[in-house]
């Protein structure tokens, strides 16, 4: 067979083999662009509902990669390859990186529930995943904390939302609890009438609700009085020191004295 025979046997095949490249890559253009339309339909939807960026970020580049994917195998079915193999396999590998990674995922999921949620932010002060203190970032994986002695603690998210949040910056003031121990010799409305005219001068105690000065309970050295001020969070040690000092300061000058306890032995003759 010379070259002008084998070329017309074999140029209807090239000639499909060419219309279907080109075919391939209208379809790829034009799936690229649609792919494109979706994910920013997608991510000013997302906008309007006022989801955290980051959020909006990662889901969008996971919708993104999920849809070049399809695009893929479905250009090599154009092309007669078989996709089948191509989809349990990708499966089988997303099953095998679900299970590797199955502790990441799950601080990714909590993490994108905390964005959403919003059960605390940056600056607040929490009580989160067992430790306490300032909120300083929240990522997809971890959420950082400054405890109340500087140590910045990374928090794992699934930790975070597995267990209960305590966040004490939500409401605009939360209670000083502190306890006042009386001597058996004082009398506790005279001691509470002049606590109560003290803590309203201590700085930063919020005027409304006005502070608790109540009888809470009876020891062997006397009564103890429950003192409670209220602060905001920001402040809430500068009040809980300087209520302390108030409460040495007042009863040192009331006179009154320091409180004992007092046991009384009998003894029974033989």
């Amino acid at each position: 067979m010379d070259l002008s025979a084998r070329w017309a046997s074999i140029e209807p095949q090239l000639v499909a083999f060419a219309l279907k490249v080109a075919g391939a890559l209208v379809i790829y253009i034009v799936s690229r662009w649609l792919i494109g339309v979706v994910t920013g339909l997608l991510t000013r939807a997302l906008e309007r509902q006022k989801v955290e960026p980051t959020v909006i970020r990662y889901i969008g580049n996971a919708v993104t990669v999920a849809l070049n994917v399809m695009l893929v195998i479905g250009i090599l079915g154009y092309f007669g390859v078989e996709t089948t193999s191509f989809a349990a396999l990708i499966a089988a590998l997303g099953i095998a990186i679900g299970a590797a990674w199955g502790g990441l995922l799950s601080n990714f999921a909590a993490g994108a529930f905390i964005l959403v949620l919003r059960p605390f932010k940056v600056g607040d002060y929490v009580l989160a995943g067992g430790v306490e203190g300032t909120v300083r970032a929240i990522g997809l994986f971890t959420t950082s904390i400054d405890s109340p002695d500087n140590v910045l603690t990374s928090v794992g998210n699934a930790a975070v939302m597995g267990g209960t949040i305590k966040n004490f910056s939500h409401n605009p003031h939360r209670r000083v609890d502190l306890t006042a121990q009386l001597d058996h010799t004082v009398d506790p409305h005279d001691a509470i009438r002049r606590l109560k005219a003290v803590l309203p001068g201590i700085a930063n105690v919020v005027p409304s609700p006005p502070p608790d000065v109540e009888i809470l309970a009876f020891t062997e050295r006397g009564p103890v009085l429950a003192v409670r001020p209220y602060v905001h969070t920001d402040h809430y040690w500068q009040v809980y020191f300087d209520t302390n000092k108030a409460i040495r300061d007042t009863f040192g000058a009331a006179g009154y004295p320091v409180p004992e306890a007092y046991l009384q032995v009998r003894q029974r003759p033989a």
